[in-house]
């Protein structure tokens, strides 16, 4: 982006509403995003700290009057400058406090947005860190009012630290010696130091540790940094046109500081159980949280992030049959092909698909988005197989009729009606199988369709040998029983081909539940390490937050953390627990459809086994057979090399 856009604005009616144009932005975003959002009273600055993250003088507008340059939330969306692969998302916040706003609670619901939408949120003031610029942070002390992690009755706000953003205080103007009790403190210390709350339970200290406790408990992450005056008080106005040389350059000093620690420490967005947020998920956030907040409605995060999971599953099933079936029309170019090598394809794509599945897809915890896709995957399977298969068949079909076309003239020319015409039909329909049978690439309907031709020409053989004068009685039933076990060995030959193909179907699923197997464990273990992760963070929080409390003498706050604490950690571990029983379920569920897959498999196999067993086979070798009658059968039994019949004299083997 060239410059920053607006992403969330009011309608004619007052509501906010989201820019259709900027949530297009957003969409194609597929990296990860680091989003920096900043928030504070109007006329403080603030647009100019987002350009310096810009690495721009100019970006985000400035305003040189009293009047509030920037209204709703604007955008802007650059290149990380220190984490590859990752996009820097600013946001750019209306001014809190601006007196010509007419919803007394639009503050507080662009502070909430900031908040929800950021991974590390800035507020920026001026002056000092004094109880004035923290009760004018009311806003803090009513995200509970607006923001609910679940729709549950017994809701508290301890879990707001798993979705919560880092905070950073930015004084602008600060001209305090930075000395507490004479001594020299950090900016963070600073901030540390007014955030101290007050022993006691009279209402003024409840009032005064109210918005202090809510910043200690929702942002355990916290820092501080304090900027002098930029430059002379007439120049300040211009701050956007000056060159570096008319700044001060312990502003500047700051400000590199500042940005460096954005860029270095500001981490990825994340949303519950530690899934990282790309400018895709993002703008779903954006639009599902908008459309809460403007309906009246308290978003409920975990709501939101369910809400998202749907749209970004259903995408991720979308995206995993795109790669497969974008492969599979490649390899229909080639069809027909042998069953193994569409089953090998198939395999492979398959593995691509669930790879780009598991990419996108989060919150799955039952399968339903996996099974969907698995489901929609075998669909096409079978219907490539059935493409192969009428390619097979065409191509086979095409190729008995070239071959057969001598043939065919020969008949309807009478050729064969004559003394000695069936054994001349006989070895002209050997030269064909012959011919056939040396042919490639016939693919999976090779045998079905010489089948399907040997019946088809079994009628003219009867014809022909019923007709032919030459041959005694005797000699035409031993004829008829040959053109029968003919018949009979093709069959099996067409049966045992597809006894093959059944096993290497079985085969081919088998060794594909394996592989989504492998990447379902491996993706659900994923996500058990970074909610184990993002459980640890939170207790961690908590127990820095209690330490520091009791070193400040706050003992029957810190005892009342302990229980909070130890609530917290049993709710982790019931949600790791459930988390794990859902992926044995899943596992579970996987692995018995695999089973029903197989099993119809194996019935069909039985049921074709029995029907060749049932078979009378032939006593020799079925193909071997087939040739052996069509190439020197027809002697009735003489070795010979020729032919016994005294109507041909052509050999017969």
């Amino acid at each position: 982006m060239q410059s920053p856009v607006c992403l969330i604005d009011n309608d004619v009616d007052g509501k906010m509403c989201v820019k259709e144009s900027a949530l297009q932005i957003l969409q194609k975003i597929e990296q990860p995003v680091v989003v920096v959002a900043v928030v504070g009273l109007y006329r403080t600055g603030k647009s100019y700290l987002m350009n310096c993250l810009a690495g721009k003088q100019t970006g985000f507008e400035l305003g040189s009057t009293i009047e509030s340059k920037t209204k709703g939330i604007w955008m802007w969306c650059l290149p990380h400058p220190t984490k590859a692969g990752t996009t820097l998302v600013l946001l750019d916040t209306e001014g809190l406090g601006d007196v010509d706003k007419g919803d007394s609670k639009h503050d507080t619901k662009i502070f909430c947005l900031a908040v929800l939408l950021s991974s590390t949120l800035v507020l920026n003031s001026q002056g000092t860190i004094d109880n004035k610029a923290i009760e004018e942070l009311q806003y803090v002390t009513e995200l509970t009012e607006y923001i609910k992690v679940k729709s549950s009755d017994d809701e508290d706000d301890t879990e707001f630290v798993k979705f919560f953003p880092s905070f950073i205080w930015v004084v602008r103007d600060f001209t305090l010696e930075q000395k507490i009790k004479g001594k020299s403190v950090t900016d963070d210390q600073y901030l540390e130091f007014a955030l101290k709350l007050k022993p006691g339970n009279s209402r003024p200290v409840k009032e005064f540790n109210l918005a202090r406790e809510c910043i200690r408990n929702y942002f355990p992450s916290r820092n501080c940094f304090t900027f002098p005056f930029p430059t002379t008080s007439e120049k300040v106005s211009r701050l956007e046109s000056l060159d570096s040389a008319d700044l001060s350059s312990e502003f500047l000093e700051v400000t590199d500081s500042f940005c460096k620690f954005i860029f270095d420490k500001s981490e990825m967005k994340k949303l519950k159980d530690g899934y990282i947020v790309t400018g895709r998920v993002l703008g779903q956030l954006v639009k599902t949280y908008v459309e809460t907040i403007s309906s009246g409605q308290v978003p409920f995060l975990e709501n939101a992030v369910l809400t998202v999971s749907v749209i970004e599953n259903e995408a991720a099933v979308k995206e995993g049959l795109q790669v497969y079936q974008s492969g599979m029309e490649k390899l229909k170019d080639s069809f027909p092909l042998e069953l193994s090598d569409v089953c090998a394809e198939h395999q492979r794509l398959s593995s691509m698909a669930t790879q780009t599945f598991m990419k996108r897809s989060f919150k799955d915890s039952e399968g339903t988005y996996m099974k969907c896709l698995e489901e929609e995957m075998n669909k096409l399977f079978d219907g490539y197989l059935h493409q192969n298969e009428e390619a097979s068949k065409k191509r086979c079909e095409n190729l008995l009729t070239t071959l057969s076309a001598p043939m065919t003239e020969n008949l309807k020319k009478g050729f064969y009606a004559i003394a000695g015409g069936y054994v001349l039909f006989s070895q002209d329909l050997k030269e064909i199988v012959k011919k056939y049978k040396t042919q490639a690439n016939k693919g999976v309907k090779a045998e079905d369709t010489l089948e399907e031709f040997l019946k088809q020409k079994s009628v003219d053989s009867n014809a022909i040998l019923q007709a032919d004068k030459k041959l005694t009685e005797k000699e035409r039933k031993i004829m008829e029983q040959q053109e029968k076990a003919v018949l009979l060995a093709q069959e099996i030959n067409t049966k045992d081909q597809k006894q093959r193909q059944l096993v290497e179907k079985m085969e081919a699923e088998r060794q594909s539940n394996e592989e989504r197997l492998r990447q379902m464990k491996k993706k659900m273990d994923e996500e058990m390490i970074l909610q184990r992760e993002e459980a640890e963070r939170g207790i961690y929080s908590k127990l820095r937050e209690q330490a520091a409390l009791l070193e400040k003498g706050f003992k029957e706050k810190a005892d009342r953390m302990t229980k909070e604490i130890e609530d917290f950690k049993r709710k982790n571990k019931e949600a790791e627990k459930k988390s794990d029983k859902l992926f044995k379920k899943v596992i579970e569920n996987m692995n018995k459809r695999h089973d029903e897959t197989v099993n119809l498999m194996m019935r069909q196999h039985s049921e074709q086994m029995n029907t060749i067993m049932s078979m009378q086979r032939p006593s020799s070798d079925s193909s071997a057979l087939l040739l052996g009658l069509l190439l020197g059968g027809l002697t009735g039994g003489s070795d010979s090399s020729t032919c016994s019949y005294s109507c041909c004299s052509r050999p017969c083997c």
